[in-house]
């Protein structure tokens, strides 16, 4: 009688088919492993990328802003979305009738927007309560002066004296939402207010 191998040939066959498939599994889980954490670290590190350049973007060059509050009226209304650059305040390109963006003094963690009256150096006529006795005094250096729009519905450096440079943000001279008022942001109907008298 003819047998084509013995028990130990076949089982020794077997054993290497075992190994061979075992290798195979082992190499292709190597490789779907080294695929899976390639594209994980590449989606890692294209997310860090892009989220450095939106970061410089919004901190140097400028960004879209929703302005609430009653303070800008009517030039801003409440929920207007407004265009900001940022660009002015590092090359200190900020000007008298600025419409501006800048930490509030009174909490860093909120901002306001406000129109800038007086720069460093400039004359402030201020009231006292009784509106009886003026004085006058000078716009700090390093310094500005705000203003709302809305005198009567505003809080500003009439409040909380002249603010620091530094303070601010942004200027803001585009609209964008309403598509109705899409377009330059109009002048302060309060311009009497920039002249030195």
């Amino acid at each position: 009688m003819f047998f084509s191998g013995s028990p130990a040939a076949t089982l020794k066959s077997e054993c290497l088919v075992e190994q061979t498939y075992g290798q195979w599994w082992q190499s292709l889980h190597r490789t779907m492993l080294r695929g899976v954490l390639g594209k994980t670290f590449r989606l890692v590190g294209y997310t860090i990328q892009y989220g450095c350049i939106a970061h410089c973007a919004f901190e140097y060059v400028g960004g879209v802003v929703m302005c609430s509050g009653p303070s800008m009226e009517p030039t801003i209304q409440n929920s207007d979305i407004v265009f900001a650059e940022n660009l002015s305040r590092h090359f200190y390109g900020i000007q008298r009738g600025d419409i501006v963006i800048a930490k509030s003094p009174s909490d860093p963690k909120s901002n306001i927007c406000k129109r800038v009256i007086r720069l460093e150096g400039d004359k402030i006529l201020t009231n006292s309560p009784s509106d009886f006795f003026k004085s006058r005094s000078y716009v700090p250096m390093g310094h500005v002066w705000l203003e709302g729009d809305n005198l009567q519905n505003s809080t500003d450096s009439r409040y909380y004296g002249p603010i620091p440079y530094g303070l601010i943000r942004g200027r803001i001279f585009f609209k964008i939402w309403p598509l109705s008022d899409f377009g330059f942001l109009r002048d302060s109907p309060n311009g009497h207010r920039f002249s030195d008298d």
